[in-house]
């Protein structure tokens, strides 16, 4: 890819990818995400993927997303300079909740870092328990 083919990166090294269904704008997110949060976006698509093979896939708001076809969206992610949050739309509901806590009062999220690694069995618990409850139609 060219260097003027590359997404540009927006505001904590998070890729600028256009709206768009599947899993290809999810791939084109993650490849351009920056330094280790490549590594992260990879393992945690892996993960959802593994967990829930069924699962679609989008790209809304610069963020990859992650649904149930007729139950809604369930999981996102987005780069920041020192993390990637992971956003778990009804993260509230889950035992234990993620976290840290949000403005809308159902979303819970999780950080991911370099020096904060990912619990890769709670996070796959977390993964099955949100995928099997009502998500959000944001769009």
């Amino acid at each position: 890819m060219a260097a003027a083919d590359k997404p540009v990166l927006l505001s904590g090294g998070n890729p600028q990818i256009p709206k768009a269904d599947g899993d290809a704008p999810v791939q084109a997110y993650i490849s351009a995400m920056p330094g280790w949060k490549k590594d992260i976006g990879r393992q945690l698509d892996s993960l959802v993927c593994a967990t829930v093979p069924e699962a679609r896939k989008a790209v809304r708001w610069n963020s990859p997303f992650y649904g149930m076809d007729g139950n809604g969206w369930f999981l996102s992610f987005h780069c920041f300079t020192n993390y990637v949050k992971v956003t778990f739309l009804n993260g509230r509901s889950l035992e234990p909740p993620p976290p840290e806590t949000s403005k809308h009062p159902s979303t819970r999220y999780l950080h991911v870092s370099e020096v904060q690694p990912l619990d890769e069995a709670q996070f796959v618990d977390w993964i099955k328990q949100a995928s099997e409850l009502p998500g959000d139609e944001l769009f």
